[in-house]
């Protein structure tokens, strides 16, 4: 890009506040592994599974619907984290 003249902005540092794999489905599989034991890597398998399974379409979407008001509040606090 820099050889056609144009400018180039740093690319923005990682943010898990915007990442929607990260405020929204990894907090919901974090939830659901929260008090649980495994004794095999196939009963993590079969739980993550019915865990995807189980997800109305309604979780989906929410998660993408929340990207733009995530997204909005990031800008305003220039890039700050989200408080919970």
């Amino acid at each position: 890009l820099l050889e056609f003249g144009w400018d180039v902005p740093p690319h923005p540092p990682y943010s898990p506040d915007i990442a929607p794999s990260d405020f929204h489905l990894f907090r919901s599989v974090r939830n659901s592994l929260s008090g649980k034991n495994f004794n095999s890597l196939i009963d993590i398998k079969n739980h993550l599974e019915e865990f995807f399974a189980e997800k109305p379409k309604k979780f989906w979407e929410n998660g993408i619907f929340q990207l733009r008001e995530r997204w909005t509040k990031v800008v305003k606090q220039n890039g700050a984290y989200i408080r919970q």
